[in-house]
């Protein structure tokens, strides 16, 4: 049953002498769980990629279930291994609570001395999931993986003191992971405050919040974006045209290059022979159909670019930050939602609607200071997103070489 013997390419100084790994059959370390009826009264549980195992109520998931269904759940207790519709994608969750969970799950309980820990970061690394999509063939989206065709699989199986080393490794890894996590999610919560209180709100004159030094500036004029900037909108140089896209070297921006800041690069790039208009740093850009997911994104042009005609382009006048005007628009998303939402079509917004949408100014001093002081805060979380993306590549990185693949031993 076990295959030849091997050795992770990472490995702590105190095993470096020690024993090579061996792989087992699934049915070695883990046998299939059947524990029906469950205990009256446990709490239905969602086999989530995110979280594990989890009580519905902690999520967003509305099945409705008769008391029939319920009857003929299975008892998931923590320490648990269950094998979702998604376990060829990484979908061998683990569970840390006490439920019942739906009869096509597969549950499995871990035999032995092993480390739980252990075996879920084994479960969810590259590795193993590259091992059951080579290993088993047909698999896809709706079709879980069966405890035969698990019990086929070689599994790694050191010494319980090395599992739970590397287990300890990845733990404290996460830890930081989560920390990090928490802390960019600190400054996108006070963006997200401080963009509701540094504009004014539907039908108020006033923001809530303002700079010291301009509490007894004058009020904001209120008007609309046409009286503040020409809008125009651009083109969609023809696909079955070749010269309009090869070498092309004029950054033309599609509504999926929109990231509500600002724009110096594009995906895709035209030629001068599209004859598209050219827009000059300074323009704002504002998402006008695509869908929700879509509608109402922005961008701000730090480089000359065309743009295809899904997106307004606003040239302000010269008593208007362009910067600031972005960060209005971000912070009024919700408005140009209702908007697309009253279309008697498919969900859109009109250059109409953008010449007709709401916008307060301040004096040009204040637009500047709140538009630095929301660039600031992105620059942060820049950063820090890019710090929590480099601890997430370490992790990846540090799995592979923590767990060799079976298949290396066959090389």
């Amino acid at each position: 049953m076990g295959s030849e013997p091997l050795v992770p390419k990472l490995r702590f100084p105190e095993y470096w002498n020690k024993s090579t790994w061996s792989f087992l059959n699934g049915d070695l370390l883990f046998d299939q769980i059947d524990r029906r009826p469950a205990q009256p009264g446990l709490p239905i549980l969602a086999i989530t990629q995110e979280h594990g195992a989890i009580s519905r109520d902690e999520i967003d998931y509305h099945v409705s279930v008769t008391d029939a269904s319920i009857a003929s759940y299975k008892e998931v207790r923590p320490g648990d291994f269950i094998i979702s519709l998604r376990s060829f994608q990484g979908g061998i969750e683990f569970s840390r609570v006490h439920g019942v969970c739906s009869p096509a799950y597969v549950i499995l309980g871990r035999k032995g001395d092993g480390s739980d820990d252990f075996y879920r970061y084994l479960f969810k690394s590259e590795r193993f999931i590259q091992q059951i999509t080579r290993n088993i063939e047909g698999l896809r989206d709706g079709k879980m993986i069966s405890y035969r065709q698990f019990s086929e699989q070689m599994l790694p199986a050191p010494e319980l003191a090395e599992q739970k080393k590397i287990a300890e490794c990845l733990t404290s890894l996460d830890e930081l992971l989560g920390a990090q996590a928490l802390k960019l999610e600190s400054l996108r919560k006070l963006k997200r405050g401080l963009m509701r209180d540094l504009f004014p709100r539907e039908a108020e004159s006033l923001a809530r919040l303002r700079f010291p030094e301009f509490c007894d500036a004058v009020e904001w004029q209120q008007t609309s974006l046409s009286k503040i900037s020409t809008i125009s909108s651009g083109t969609t140089p023809l696909r079955s045209q070749n010269e309009f896209y090869a070498s092309g070297t004029i950054p033309w921006v599609k509504t999926g290059d929109l990231n509500n800041s600002i724009i110096t690069d594009t995906e895709e790039q035209i030629s001068s022979l599209a004859k598209a208009r050219i827009n000059p740093p300074g323009s704002v850009l504002v998402a006008m159909y695509g869908g929700f997911n879509q509608i109402g994104r922005t961008g701000l042009l730090a480089i000359p670019a065309a743009t295809n005609q899904a997106i307004s382009v606003l040239i302000v006048q010269s008593h208007i930050v362009p910067e600031f005007l972005l960060a209005w628009l971000n912070a009024k998303v919700g408005l140009w939602k209702r908007i697309a939402s009253s279309s008697r079509k498919d969900p859109n917004i009109t250059s109409a609607d953008v010449g007709a949408f709401p916008f307060s100014v301040p004096t040009k001093p204040e637009q500047r200071q709140i538009a630095a002081c929301l660039a600031s805060l992105d620059i942060l979380i820049a950063e820090q997103s890019k710090k929590l993306g480099a601890l997430k590549t370490h992790k990846q990185g540090l799995m592979q070489g923590l767990f060799p693949s079976p298949e290396a031993g066959r090389e």
